[in-house]
């Protein structure tokens, strides 16, 4: 074999044209790619810096670790545009946005009041912005659920815009997403089913923690694509914070009590992570007594709850796992019907529910046991670049006891076992997306007087997609859901199964700079829930005598919505618009008879629309001074002409809010109009406002921060009755109260 080589001065040549053009790319790649992104992360008001808050670039989806004097660095970030934002445990998101087109500082500071947009995950499974998200989304955080100190779910959440509150007492309250309420809105926590049956009924409670989350996530508007058919009214996400790394030792401490009610509780909570390993445990209780109105106490309307969590998590570069148990207990009273000819309250004018009758003292006891396994792989050089299994796994029961005898009525027993698939395809061009898979199995039964519905097993399957397109001042979003759903009752009832398509697009185009239209369409399934096809006897939680029809069809929605919203240091406003048209909506009719004295309702379908709107506009007066107000209203009805039950009224509410140091006051109006457009046998209420004034004052220290808050709510002791209450006649709202709050972050 012959083996040519050039000569020595060529091979040179080649060497050192080789190396230059390898030095070149080296430059070339380095100036496109090696920019840094640094900066601090402070606490308010003394400027403390904050160790290991985890800062995050959304589109990059890369995070970093402050250290011990509050600094942060990214190597390598790619010339361009981003959404950059800082998080501490419990302690409300900062976000910001740059342009990274060299050495770049980016500086934070955290807030223990939130003042501009936060981060979301509920509404597309990814970490995104309330400003950036295409549908509408509320989030609470936990210093505001700490200060309200609820007694339930939807106590937490009806001031918020296009969000009230069903009751039958203060223990039951339910979040009612733009006039929807039961099975068409989803409770969760950290994105799957609680497994409660608060949906089926006005006096049952969704048992979920509310001083132990992180804070609550509200998409309003249909989220079926990713949550199933009972999301086609919206859905209400409780996120404990637990499923993300959190370097250090962190921690919460709360206290509580206050007149009205005679409220008292606490609740605390550690979380310690070290290299790529996470613990975490918490847990609390509170109690309330008979509330106090300006007609007198009402009888039996007390509320206890007692709750505990832990778990183990590890996050290491590529793998994942966490493991958490919850248990959460609840034991509360449910306000008899009165006695026309005894009862004070109704001789003084107080509204009653036509066909009812005098009721025993009832109380509840749900109690719910959940683990909860999370898994997932990361940062994968495939098609696939992440996917993630949750499993949820929970154990319900409720018993509904008589007071005198402590004997029980009836016994509910409710267990499910859920999971999601999900996983994230690497970027193809301005495509960005999620596809996954989820499922749900139930075994549902009851025993005892209140026995409507024969023991059933339920069974869910669905597939997903969802996918995002980004130009430089617009973003498409579109997917599409394919779900069945099976029940398999016993006693020789018949089986039903429901396979249905829901899919959406969405538009977000900027308008200005901080300014943005969205536009949303969507198309959702929805299936028969378990009570509308199978119930048959009286049933007090709901003041009807309820038939339910096995031959229901799907509920199938047509919707849009379109909103304008500016976001910025100074302003946050947004104005909407929505219109739902609901073929074979499910809906009780009222034959005009009585069985064991309470209306004979039959479900049935037909068809329905919804509309309303909602506004919301905050202006930052003078550095220490906010003006908050916001507006909502829904008119649902058939389209006969017949409005549906218990739709809120046109609501308002204003505020002041005022800071000096770490002193805050913020005296607050909240309004509703008359509400006289009424379903069959259903009373108008009339309109009201109420005066709430909250103070607090805030001290921080390097890794702690204490609040101390005093609210005293409807100062005017004024008469005032919620619309969505099933037993609003004889049980109006609470009257003048104080709450003092103590809470405590340690970080």
């Amino acid at each position: 074999m012959l083996v040519c080589f050039p000569s020595a001065p060529l091979r040179w040549r080649w060497t050192l044209g080789f190396l230059g053009w390898y030095l070149l790319w080296v430059a070339s790649a380095a100036a496109q790619s090696g920019s840094t992104l640094q900066g601090r992360v402070v606490l308010e008001r003394d400027d403390r810096p904050v160790s290991e808050a985890v800062v995050t670039i959304l589109e990059l989806r890369r995070s970093a670790v402050t250290d011990e004097n509050g600094n942060y660095r990214f190597e390598n970030v790619p010339p361009g545009n981003y959404r950059v934002f800082a998080h501490l445990d419990r302690i409300p998101d900062v976000v910001q946005s740059v342009t990274v087109q060299g050495p770049t500082t980016l500086d934070f500071t955290l807030k223990l009041r939130a003042e501009t947009e936060q981060v979301t995950v509920t509404a597309t499974l990814r970490e995104e912005t309330t400003r950036d998200a295409i549908q509408a989304v509320t989030t609470v955080n936990s210093f505001d659920l700490a200060e309200r100190a609820p007694v339930s779910l939807g106590d937490a959440l009806e001031r918020e815009v296009g969000v009230a509150k069903r009751s039958f007492g203060p223990g039951t309250g339910r979040p009612v997403i733009r006039g929807f309420d039961g099975d068409r809105v989803l409770v969760t926590q950290d994105g799957l089913t609680t497994g409660s049956i608060g949906f089926q009924s006005g006096d049952h409670a969704e048992i979920v923690d509310l001083q132990g989350v992180e804070r609550l996530e509200v998409v309003k508007g249909p989220a079926t694509l990713l949550y199933g058919s009972t999301a086609v009214g919206g859905v209400v996400n409780a996120v404990t914070g637990n499923e993300e790394s959190h370097p250090g030792l962190q921690g919460y401490v709360t206290a509580f009590g206050g007149t009205g009610n005679a409220l008292g509780g606490g609740s605390g909570g550690i979380k310690y992570g070290r290299g790529p390993w996470m613990v975490f445990a918490n847990g609390g209780g509170q109690r309330a007594g008979d509330y106090r109105t300006p007609l007198g106490v009402i009888e039996n309307s007390f509320a206890r709850s007692g709750n505990a969590s832990g778990g183990v998590g590890y996050y290491g570069p590529r793998g994942f796992f966490n493991i958490a148990y919850t248990y959460a207990g609840q034991n509360y009273g449910v306000p008899p019907l009165p006695d026309d000819d005894d009862d004070e309250r109704v001789r003084e004018g107080a509204l009653r529910p036509k066909g009812g009758e005098p009721g025993e003292l009832v109380r509840l006891n749900p109690r719910r046991h959940g683990v909860r396994f999370l898994t997932g792989v990361r940062n994968l050089d495939t098609f696939f670049t992440d996917v993630q299994v949750q499993l949820q796994y929970n154990r319900y029961r409720h018993d509904e006891i008589k007071v005198e005898t402590n004997e029980v009525e009836t016994a509910f027993r409710n267990d499910t076992f859920a999971y999601r698939i999900l996983a994230d395809h690497r970027p193809l061009g301005r495509f960005q997306g999620t596809w996954g898979a989820s499922g749900l199995y139930r075994d549902y039964s009851t025993r005892g007087e209140e026995r409507l519905t024969p023991a059933t097993t339920q069974t869910n399957f669905a597939f997903f997609g969802l996918e995002k397109v980004t130009f430089e001042r617009a973003a498409l979003q579109f997917g599409g859901r394919i779900e069945r759903n099976a029940y398999s009752p016993t006693g020789g009832n018949r089986a039903r199964s429901f396979t249905g398509f829901s899919g959406g697009i969405g538009l977000r185009v900027g308008l200005w700079e901080n300014g943005a239209l969205t536009a949303n369409y969507t198309h959702s399934y929805r299936a028969p829930a378990l009570e509308e096809l199978y119930n048959f006897g009286p049933h007090p939680g709901t003041l009807l005598f309820e038939i339910g029809d096995a031959d229901l069809g799907r509920e199938l929605t047509n919707g849009i919505e379109v909103s304008v919203r500016h976001q910025s240091r100074r302003v946050r406003a947004s104005a909407g618009f929505y219109y739902y048209d609901i073929r074979s909506f499910v809906f009780p009719v009222l034959t005009g008879e009585f069985e064991d004295g309470l209306p004979v309702g039959v479900f049935t379908q037909g068809d329905a629309r919804f509309l309303g709107t909602e506004a919301q506009l905050d202006i930052n007066l003078h550095p220490n001074l906010w003006f908050y107000s916001q507006l909502d209203y829904t008119n649902a009805e058939l389209k006969t002409g017949l409005p549906l039950p218990r739709i809120p009224p046109l609501r308002a509410r204003v505020a002041l809010e005022g800071t000096f140091k770490g002193l805050r006051l913020m005296p607050e109006l909240l309004m509703a109009n008359r509400q006289d457009r009424v379903f069959t046998l259903e009373e108008p209420t009339a309109g009201y406002t109420v005066v709430n004034l909250v103070g607090s004052y805030t001290v921080t220290t390097s890794h702690t921060a204490h609040v101390f808050s005093v609210t005293g709510f409807n100062l005017g002791d004024r008469l005032y009755r919620n619309h969505l209450s099933f037993i609003k006649a004889f049980a109006p709202e609470i009257g003048r109260g104080v709450r003092f709050t103590y809470t405590m972050r340690f970080f």
